[in-house]
């Protein structure tokens, strides 16, 4: 789906959808691409979710009235997250120690997620982008939200997701309250400063044997999910937002 300069509708939203899930399959089977196959269908499915939620973003603020001057959205830059001064003067290797202190600038770890959103050029909203998520993949995505907030304190994390293999109720995306899994609980509570909000788009728990991108196992993206999705980037996105 491109990214159109007018915010699209939610029909406009589902018809993108349609056609490129419906279509991944034929275009991951042709030539050498075939050879690369998995490959090319997350490729696929990733570059579709990251421009479904950069709409829903706009979608979400041009709704909740906001001016659209103050929003902006970016996903390339990258943030530096510098070594930690005590780490380094607890180790016990001196030499190491002293090599990197009179380095200290170049020691630095570069780290984004997939949408960077921006409320008065402050980042403000921070969204990694799945095709789905288990719990091996949250563990990277936790240690990604809690580097970025050392610089980043107040940042908002969210997952978003097409389907869920997290267990518990993450795949029930219209549930008036989820209540998650035992497993990512569990995880989340090791990651004390990550408030980490998951949202997922399409109903049902992943099924590996099952990929959404083949006809006998294609999901519905409808107004429902959409309206479910839409209303809690809203919640996320309102503490920003002027209310005067």
């Amino acid at each position: 789906m491109e990214f159109l300069e007018e915010i699209p509708t939610r029909k406009d939203i589902i018809k993108s959808y349609n056609l490129i899930v419906g279509g991944i399959d034929d275009k991951a089977s042709y030539g050498e691409i075939e050879r690369a196959y998995g490959g090319v269908v997350r490729a696929a499915k990733g570059k579709m979710l990251e421009s479904i939620t950069q709409h829903l973003v706009r979608i979400a603020w041009q709704e909740l009235g906001q001016d659209d001057s103050r929003l902006s959205i970016g996903k390339i830059k990258t943030y530096k997250i510098h070594v930690k001064e005590g780490y380094v003067k607890s180790l016990k290797d001196k030499e190491v120690q002293e090599y990197i202190l009179e380095n200290l600038d170049d020691h630095y770890y570069r780290t984004q997620v997939d949408v960077h959103v921006f409320v008065d050029n402050r980042f403000v909203l921070g969204i990694e982008c799945k095709a789905y998520a288990e719990n091996a993949m949250l563990k990277r995505i936790l240690v990604d939200f809690m580097l970025l907030k050392h610089l980043h304190k107040n940042l908002v994390c969210c997952l978003i997701q097409l389907e869920s293999q997290l267990g518990g109720d993450y795949s029930k995306p219209l549930s008036k309250v989820q209540y998650g899994s035992a497993s990512t609980h569990t995880l989340m509570s090791f990651f004390e400063t990550v408030d980490l909000n998951i949202i997922t788009i399409l109903k049902g728990e992943r099924k590996v044997d099952r990929p959404i991108h083949k006809p006998n196992y294609f999901k519905k993206l409808d107004e429902n999910l959409l309206d479910a999705t839409v209303k809690k980037m809203k919640r996320l996105l309102f503490p920003f937002c002027d209310k005067q």
